[in-house]
Parts: structure tokens; sequence; C-alpha cells
């Protein structure tokens, strides 16, 4: 047991030929710890504003819901509430992604997502008077880029191993193919005109929260890691880079 102990604790790692015996597992374990490091890292720092996704995805629905509940009629005060909540959610992700963008690898998607945004929201602002065509083809951008983007996310999630990754996707899934609809016939009959407006905001603000929660989950089991798998880890990193200085 001992001399087991002693031969993989102690035998210098070669990262160019590989040592014999286990010490090839260590070098595979090594680069497992570091990976899982890596990501726990990365998860622990960027969902500390994990709310913020769920503030968005609150703004959206209600957004939507109130879009539905609105005719025609008041296009004019729906594009102004429209530019602010553009606005307002676009400099929030502007925020999260510059918080974050020594944690986050894809943090440029939120920065170019929340520019965006945020250009949408000044352009509706400084034509308040737009039509309800023009109001739809700019929304519908709107929930095509951030239907892509959410389902970017969820693919990440599932590799991350979150369980629930689906619901983040089928929701934004709904919400390109209500861009589509938006895009494609943008005066399509009359009333109905509202109705796929506000689903697709609806749509990708449910997906926004879904994504809130699975940030929120992630952090909680990060949290809960023993304090044994911690050491280990750090052990074994100390031995790696002990031996790289050697």
């Amino acid at each position: 047991m001992g001399k087991n102990f002693v031969y993989r604790r102690r035998v210098p790692l070669d990262i160019h030929n590989g040592p014999q015996g286990t010490a090839k597992q260590d070098r595979i374990t090594l680069n497992i710890f570091i990976m899982q490091h890596s990501f726990f890292k990365t998860v622990r720092n960027s969902v500390k504003h994990w709310y913020i996704p769920l503030i968005i995805g609150i703004l959206l629905i209600l957004l939507g819901f109130y879009t539905i509940s609105t005719p025609l009629a008041s296009f004019f005060a729906l594009t102004l509430i429209f530019s602010w909540s553009f606005i307002v959610s676009g400099l929030l992700e502007i925020i999260f992604s510059i918080q974050n963008k020594d944690e986050i690898e894809g943090w440029g998607w939120y920065l170019t997502g929340g520019i965006l945004y945020t250009l949408l929201g000044i352009l509706l602002l400084s034509n308040p008077g737009a039509s309800a065509v023009s109001l739809t083809f700019i929304v519908g951008f709107y929930v095509m880029f951030r239907s892509i983007q959410l389902m970017s996310f969820s693919f990440d999630l599932k590799s991350y191993g979150s369980k629930n990754w689906g619901w983040i996707t089928v929701w934004a899934v709904l919400g390109l193919v209500f861009s589509f609809i938006l895009l494609w016939n943008p005066a399509f009959a009359g009333l109905s005109l509202v109705i796929w407006t506000g689903m697709a905001i609806i749509a990708i603000g449910f997906s926004a929260c879904f994504l809130a929660f699975q940030l929120k989950g992630i952090k909680n089991k990060t949290i809960a890691m023993s304090e044994e798998w911690k050491a280990k880890y750090q052990s074994l990193k100390d031995e790696f880079y002990k031996e790289m200085k050697g």
C-alpha cells in the first residue's frame, strides 16, 4: 500500500513521453481535475449575477402579456414600452458581460447581444411613431437573435451536465419560430400581429428565466463541493506545478 502510494505521488510526470505505470493515469486524472476546476471556477464567479437573466426574463414575459392585451390602436405607446424594455435589458447584459469577461469564454456574445438590444431600443425611441409593421420587423430580429443566443447557452449547460437544459431549448425554439413568422409576414391577419409579437416575447422570456434557474442550480452544486475533493485537487495540482518547475 505504502509503495503504491509513493509511486503514484512521487514519480515525475514526463509531459512529453509519459511515465511508466500509473503515472500516465495520474496525468489523465490531472487533466480531468484541471478541466473540472476551470469550469467550477467559471461558474462560481459568473453566476454571482444569475438573477440578471431572471430579471430580463420577467421583464420580457410581462411585456409579452401586455402586448397581447394591447390593441393595435395603441402601437405608439407600445413602441415606447418596447424601446425602454430593450434598452434596460441591453444595458443589463452589457454589465453582465463586462463583469464576467474573465470567467466566461463566450462573454462576447453577451456583450454583442447587449449592445444590439440597446441600439434597437434607441432606434425605436428615436422613432416612436413607427408603424406596426416596422415595429414587428425590429421585434422579429430581436427575438430571433436572442433565441439563437439562448439555444447556444442551453447546449453549454448540457455539456456541463445540467439536467433541465432542454426547457431552455424548447422555449428558445418557440421564440425562433415566432420570430420567423413575424419577419416573413409582419402584416399577418391584422390583430393577430399583436398576438404573434406577444407570444414571441413571452417565449424568450421563459427561456431566460429557465437559464437563470439553471445557473443558480449549478452555483449551488459547486458550493456544495466537499472540502475533501478540493483538497485532493489542490494536492495534485501542487505536485504537477512542482514537477514542471523541477
